[in-house]
């Protein structure tokens, strides 16, 4: 019969994951935020003068909405 010892302690291979997942997961979270950024000024470099100003914008106003931040 085969048992297992749970009871150990892990010496902090917790904790060296979870630091590997979690900087993983950041860069995954900068790079999608930064490509949700790339999209949302492209679409809106593409509109006209007059289709901006029908949603209330200016081509100034596109940089300072498509600012790309980490969730």
């Amino acid at each position: 019969m085969t048992s297992f010892d749970t009871s150990r302690t892990t010496y902090g291979t917790a904790t060296a994951v979870y630091s590997i997942v979690s900087f993983v997961a950041n860069g995954i979270g900068t790079i999608v935020a930064w490509n949700d950024a790339r999209l949302t000024r492209n679409a809106l470099t593409s509109l006209s003068s007059r289709q901006l100003q029908d949603i209330g914008l200016v081509r100034g106003d596109i940089d300072n909405i498509a600012i790309w931040r980490v969730r």
